[in-house]
């Protein structure tokens, strides 16, 4: 009682995001454990706390009452009384019995007002009110109903052919309001009566129903139609004229020519016509035609109609004929239509019977519904509760409480639908308003709310228990600080000084080319672009004798004895002569995008590098190069062209990097050492290096410059998982292409998360993702119903391994209706098993593995490592990415 206390307390005043519920449950499991260890059942375990609950209050009770008659608030909330009234063996009896969970069976019955007739009457009731005492039967009545209504709903049976328990799916509604008027004992007088009424109206429309019937399964044979349809079938037919054909004009179309004879004749012909022409002197010179004689029977009739029509009719006839069935259609379709309308009414009055006031007067509503989803043997358990302060639904799914509606309250619980369906509804009276209002301080009249609504040592134990929970953050928030301090420490560690300005290492990452689409903000646009003119207006104010003395002499170097030269033909940029020292030439950063563009914008810079000098000729190819990647960011291209990949500044412009970040990286592009393969390039670069040299600390936020820098790399990556994903799907790999796929989805979701351009298509993703876990149940499904123990243990593998640690991450979001929908596909699939024969051995890891299936927690499980990603040049990634996404193009997927 203690731990349900606090347990309750905490749900009502924890700042957790969830309450851990282990302490009481494990209490619960050590009452409730039955000597053979069997599992119990959902209403077993509900009855058993409530006595338990009943007992626990009655000791309270008894030890704090002054002479008083002890109140047990379980009895008064949840505990009524009703009358047994009724005739055993000849003699009439009558039983005042309480209840607490009124049990219904569900079998049989389309709603809950008809559950509840049979429940309250058994056996024959005639003899109630009459003097026939041969019959036994009795009727239930309630003298006293509980504020708080609890109905258990047996959607369970033993199926006796299969020795074993199964669940029934059948659909059965119930209303938000109930109204228990008709099965109370001061209104039996006047049900018996009406219950009297609706069995009459019930046996004639039986009566009508069969004569409907009659009209709309007309006929003695197996097969039937509507007596209305088979009048004008007569009357079409006999209205029908005869159209005939001879079977010689229809051979004559197609026969061959006179004087012809056909490609092939069978022997039989042969023999039937004779000797040849070859065999008879001919007495004429013209050739006799050939004559067909088929044989007698297969002769066809001379007049074949087209259609079928009578053969003899007179125009007397016909018009007698059509007139008779004229009027007997119209007689046969007034005689349906008069029944359907009587049994609609017939329906309507029985609806509305306990309409009248005084049937209306004692109103239940709807409080909370338990769902079960499963089979008899497994499943997952969650509940509908109404709030009544924000007149809503809310769904309570294990940690997850969300907003829900009546509408997917009737998906999951009439049942007939899938395999969920209600096992337990609780209605509050309606008229009980302190069940549901709010509660207020006495003193001030202000309404309580939270822990105010708890008495005193709960509020002590909850607020202990929120300390603890701050502390835990404290604690939690400095290890993160500590851990960033040490990481922050770690990259602060001063560099050896160089000699001179260092170049940016070869060993940093290659993402400084990359693509992507965006609109840019023009102010983002304007900033750089000013950024870069400001400089280059700082460089022109030097004069040009201060540029000249810093020039070179344009006559073209001779290349020292220790270096080559060679030309290089670059993509999309041209020939270039390259002179490098044996061994330094790194042909593979060369070829990289951000290099092509780099080096054409040089080329593009040497008028001005020639007559003005290395510096006013890096201002020139820095300004180009960035005019030019800004125009590709604010293009929107295709899939497979994603200029992203190739330009790690596109990245940033789409998506508002701070200017001086981009400045920073397209500083250090410049200043990258493969661009020392001759003179021109050589001096920019170094000009570039001076630049990175004079940037002072508290310009760049170097943190903030690696974390852009960082994303930049997590988008590569995420790209990498996308694209090697997509390639093992197409191979149909997809316990390969699944993970890939799982770990591209995660990541770009993080990604998206810090904007919209951060990342790639999530619609996408999702949807092979999907795919995969579709294609892989399948696969293991299929495996299971081999029957091999081998490949059953192979698909519950897949299944464990794969599938089910997949589910919480496709149930997380409960917007992706598509991913929903996939989850109940795969659980129903395996759901279907449950009523099939089976080995014993399969059925037992059936009943094993469905658990796991069919839990609906969101929580996410651990995965595996990420897969290592092979290393990928740019212009390779670029190449397969764009192959991958092409082929997708030309293949659409299904469902997107």
């Amino acid at each position: 009682m203690r731990e349900l206390r606090y347990l309750f307390a905490l749900l009502v005043g924890s700042k957790r995001k969830y309450v851990d519920p282990s302490r009481a449950v494990e209490i619960l499991k050590d009452a409730f454990k039955s000597n053979d260890s069997q599992q119990q059942d959902v209403s077993e375990f509900t009855h058993k706390l409530l006595d338990w609950l009943e007992d626990a209050f009655q000791i309270k009770a008894e030890e704090e009452r002054d002479g008083e008659k002890p109140k047990n608030p379980m009895v008064e909330l949840f505990y009524g009384r009703f009358l047994a009234v009724g005739v055993l063996e000849g003699k009439k009896f009558e039983n005042t019995e309480m209840f607490g969970q009124y049990p219904l069976q569900v079998n049989g019955f389309k709603d809950l007002h008809e559950c509840l007739e049979a429940a309250m009457i058994e056996g024959e009731i005639e003899s109630l009110h009459s003097e026939n005492s041969a019959k036994s039967g009795q009727e239930h009545w309630f003298t006293e109903l509980p504020p708080v209504l609890t109905f258990e709903l047996s959607r369970f049976e033993f199926n006796q052919a299969l020795g074993r328990p199964e669940k029934i799916h059948n659909k059965l509604e119930f209303p938000p309001i109930l109204y228990l008027d008709r099965y109370m004992h001061k209104n039996r007088e006047i049900t018996r009566i009406k219950r009297d009424e609706i069995k009459r109206l019930k046996e004639y429309l039986t009566v009508l129903q069969q004569r409907l019937e009659r009209y709309l399964s007309y006929g003695s044979g197996p097969k039937r139609f509507p007596l209305v349809d088979v009048l004008q079938y007569a009357l079409e037919f006999a209205s029908s004229k005869p159209v005939c054909t001879s079977p010689v004009d229809d051979l004559g179309a197609s026969a061959p020519a006179s004087g012809t004879l056909p490609a092939q004749t069978s022997p039989s012909t042969i023999e039937q016509q004779g000797p040849s022409s070859s065999d008879v002197p001919s007495t004429s010179p013209v050739q006799r035609s050939v004559i067909h004689k088929p044989f007698t029977q297969s002769r066809i009739p001379p007049d074949l109609p087209m259609h079928p029509a009578p053969r003899h009719i007179t125009e007397e006839e016909l018009s007698v004929l059509e007139g008779c069935l004229h009027r007997w259609r119209t007689e046969v379709e007034n005689d349906t239509r008069d029944l359907q309308e009587s049994i609609s009414r017939i329906h309507r009055t029985i609806e509305l019977m306990y309409s009248d006031k005084t049937m209306v007067q004692v109103p239940y509503r709807l409080h909370a519904v338990l769902v079960h989803e499963g089979q008899a043997n497994a499943g997952h358990y969650w509940a509908y509760i109404y709030d009544h302060h924000q007149h809503r639904w809310m769904k309570y799914n294990d940690i997850s409480v969300t907003k829900s509606t009546w509408e997917e309250l009737e998906r999951d619980s009439f049942g007939g639908y899938r395999n969920a369906s209600a096992y337990c509804l609780m209605y509050i009276n309606d008229k009980e308003q302190y069940l549901i209002q709010e509660e207020f301080n006495k003193e001030t009249g202000q309404i309580l709310v939270g822990m105010d609504t708890l008495p005193s040592d709960l509020r002590d134990y909850v607020k202990e228990d929120n300390k603890r929970f701050e502390k835990e953050l404290e604690e939690w928030d400095a290890e993160l600080a500590q851990k960033a301090q040490q990481e922050k420490l770690l990259s602060q560690i001063p560099r050896a000084p160089a000699p001179s300005p260092a170049p940016v290492q070869a060993g940093e990452p290659e993402y400084l080319e990359q693509p992507s689409r965006t609109d840019l903000s023009k102010h983002l646009k304007e900033d750089s672009v000013q950024a870069i003119n400001k400089a280059l207006a700082e460089q022109e104010d030097r004069g040009p004798e201060a540029i000249m003395d810093t020039s070179s002499d344009n006559a073209p170097a001779q290349p020292a004895p220790n270096q080559r030269v060679v030309e290089v033909a670059i993509p999309d940029v041209g020939t270039f002569v390259i002179e490098s020292e044996e061994g330094g030439y790194d042909d593979e950063v060369m070829l990289t995008p951000n290099m092509q563009g780099i080096i054409m914008a040089i080329g593009k810079a040497r008028n001005v590098y020639d007559r003005c000098g290395p510096e006013a000729g890096f201002f020139k190819a820095i300004k180009l190069e960035y005019t030019r990647l800004l125009k590709l960011a604010q293009e929107d291209p295709p899939p497979e062209c994603d200029y992203r990949l190739r330009h790690a500044i596109v990245y940033f412009i789409q998506n508002q990097a701070p200017k001086k970040i981009i400045e920073r990286t397209l500083l250090e592009q410049f200043g990258d050492h493969n661009l020392s393969f001759d003179e021109r390039c050589r001096n920019i670069m170094k000009v570039a290096q001076a630049k990175l040299e004079m940037i002072k600390p508290d310009e760049v936020n170097m943190e903030e410059y690696e974390r852009w820098h960082q994303d930049y790399r997590n988008f590569r990556e995420t790209t990498m998982f996308l694209m090697v994903g997509l390639e093992f799907f197409q191979k149909k790999s997809y316990m390969e292409a699944l993970l890939y796929l799982i770990y591209a989805y995660q990541n770009n979701k993080e990604l998206l998360s810090k904007g919209p351009y951060r990342g790639h298509d999530e619609e996408l993703i999702s949807h092979y993702r999907r795919e995969c876990l579709l294609k892989l149940n399948e696969h293991a499904a299929a495996l299971f119903e081999s029957g091999d123990d081998q490949e059953v243990n192979n698909g519950l593998i897949i299944m464990n391994e794969l599938i089910v640690p997949c589910l919480p991450l496709l149930l997380v979001d409960e917007m992706e209706e598509k991913d929903i929908v996939a989850v109940e596909d795969m659980r129903n699939r395996w759901c279907s098993y449950l009523g099939q024969e089976m080995e014993p051995n399969l059925q037992e890891k059936l009943t094993d593995f469905l658990p796991k299936l069919l839990d609906c927690s969101t929580e996410i499980k651990g995965f595996n490592d990420p897969p290592k990603l092979p290393s990928y040049s740019t212009h390779e990634l670029c190449e397969r990415y764009a192959r991958i996404m092409l082929s997708l193009s030309r293949t659409p997927a299904d469902g997107r």
